[in-house]
């Protein structure tokens, strides 16, 4: 780093007796100890080891402002609950700057941005539907117009209005694909300038699949079908995105314990979890490969890939089989 190696070189130059005792502004920065230099090789060595100190003290505040200006920039959709909160406060631990997206839970949002902000990040939250591109121009353009790039962008956002392919209405399929697919290409290939001439060489992608886009589920027709195209739709932006040193990869985990999972009801449930090996739904914060392939060094060659959940049965959710009923 140019600024360590200007203030390595100043370390050097002043622990000279010349430079110690040459002009005003060197005098000045161990005023304290120069005029020991002249009492003997002791106080010489107090002399030497002031300036030492200071210059190591420069030093770390030039790594500290580095740091902080290269944090990397981050968004997160639907970020204020689910799997999308966890993932925006660990990031923002991690020293990241996050915008948290969310749709209509603004007191949520503003608790994850606080918390990120009390561990030492920075964040601010941005509503709108990611759903709409007139809301993601403007969600772009926020986190640009605030922090000058974007690193790392997580599509997380999504919703299920879950019934039978025979009973569905136009506008439950339509709603699901929006949300659940179409966000994450509109996020990408917004209208006025496409994503990635805002996101840095070496950015990262990291969009939320399901593994019911692998195996399907009854009654999830408009969702599997929509998390189905995330996933074929990631494995695609990487080929495109390899040349521009950007990785995309996609998440498909099994059953997450969320708002979601809380109406399916008791029975249906213990059906749920009789085919997890663990017996238990997965917790929000349990999704930590976001966070790996957002920011580990480890992740800069993975790309196009798929990382899955457990391995689930085709179950019936909270619908009936029935076509006469």
């Amino acid at each position: 780093m140019a600024a360590a190696a200007a203030a390595s070189t100043a370390a050097a130059a002043l622990a000279s007796p010349a430079a110690l005792s040459a002009s005003p502004a060197c005098r000045g920065l161990v005023s304290f100890a120069a005029p020991a230099l002249r009492s003997g090789p002791g106080s010489r060595a107090v002399a030497l080891s002031g300036v030492r100190t200071h210059v190591a003290a420069a030093e770390q505040a030039v790594v500290q402002d580095a740091t902080k200006l290269e944090a990397p920039v981050v968004i997160v959709t639907g970020a204020s609950r689910g799997i999308g909160k966890p993932t925006a406060l660990a990031l923002g631990k991690a020293g990241c700057k996050v915008l948290v997206n969310y749709a209509r839970s603004s007191k949520e949002a503003e608790e994850v941005s606080k918390e990120i902000e009390a561990s030492g990040g920075e964040a601010i939250t941005f509503g709108g539907d990611v759903s709409k591109e007139a809301d993601v121009e403007s969600m772009i353009k926020t986190a640009v117009d605030t922090w000058g790039t974007i690193d790392v962008l997580v599509n997380n956002a999504g919703i299920t209005q879950d019934t039978l392919l025979m009973r569905m209405k136009k506008s439950q399929w339509q709603d699901v694909i929006d949300l659940n697919l179409q966000a994450a290409t509109k996020v990408m290939m917004k209208k006025k300038k496409p994503l990635i001439f805002y996101i840095t060489m070496k950015g990262r992608i990291i969009n939320i699949a399901s593994v019911v886009g692998l195996t399907g589920n009854a009654g999830q027709a408009n969702y599997a079908a929509a998390k189905a195209g995330v996933i074929g739709f990631t494995k695609t932006v990487a080929r495109e995105y390899a040349s521009r040193n950007i990785n995309a990869n996609v998440i498909a985990p099994g059953f997450i314990a969320s708002d979601m999972t809380a109406e399916l009801g008791e029975e249906l449930e213990k059906k749920i979890l009789s085919n997890i090996p663990l017996g238990r739904y997965g917790r929000p914060e349990d999704v930590g490969l976001v966070e790996f392939l957002a920011l580990s060094p480890a992740a800069s060659y993975i790309t196009g890939q798929n990382g899955v959940g457990y391995e689930q049965r085709s179950l019936a959710r909270k619908v009936s089989l029935d076509p006469e009923v």
